[in-house]
């Protein structure tokens, strides 16, 4: 049993937002086609940026982005386009928001396809989290194998601004690859759930 103290060491604990994100967020199995949608907006967002500077944005995304609704962000038009490039809630980049729009579109498409994101993403891995042993900082990845391959086909599928690296990271926060180091406390919680 690791110390409730542990955490992950990436983690900057003198941000209170940031440890709630990793205490209850960050690494649980996202199963939910809303709740994906919304880590794909943010994560793709986040290309070229802190993760951290994203999350002190979640809110105004939210609210930027219909509260997450793939269908509605789907019809935004260059109206709505050009009213988010005002909006100081949101990182404020034309090619990102309407990488946005044009990913809520594909994400609609692969639904039809597979009958949810969640059953498309999650096929990748057999429905198990892959665990990792992660013991210190440098044994973090940016990228692997599985995230080269599915950023290949979501690409091929149309997605923008999802890359390996934002891939990988959209793999750990939703919970299909269990990157919690070993010292963390929240590491035997998501194995045991």
């Amino acid at each position: 049993m690791t110390d409730k103290n542990c955490r992950c060491p990436w983690l900057d604990l003198s941000k209170p937002d940031y440890v709630a994100y990793h205490d209850y967020e960050w690494g649980v199995p996202v199963r939910d086609d809303k709740k994906m949608f919304e880590f794909l907006i943010l994560e793709s967002a986040q290309a070229g940026l802190s993760w951290y500077t994203i999350l002190k944005r979640r809110e105004g995304y939210k609210k930027a982005f219909a509260n997450f609704d793939v269908v509605e962000v789907s019809q935004f038009d260059q109206a709505k386009v050009e009213e988010l490039m005002l909006n100081d809630g949101i990182i404020r980049n034309r090619a990102k928001i309407n990488a946005a729009i044009n990913n809520a579109k594909v994400f609609i498409e692969i639904q039809k396809e597979f009958g949810s994101f969640c059953n498309y993403l999650w096929g990748y891995v057999d429905n198990t989290p892959i665990i990792n042993e992660i013991k210190e900082l440098s044994d973090y990845p940016a990228t692997t194998e599985l995230s080269d391959e599915i950023s290949k086909d979501l690409k091929k599928r149309g997605i923008k601004f999802f890359g390996s690296t934002i891939c990988y990271a959209h793999l750990q926060a939703c919970g299909l690859i269990n990157d919690h180091a070993l010292t963390c406390y929240r590491r035997d919680q998501m194995i045991n759930n």
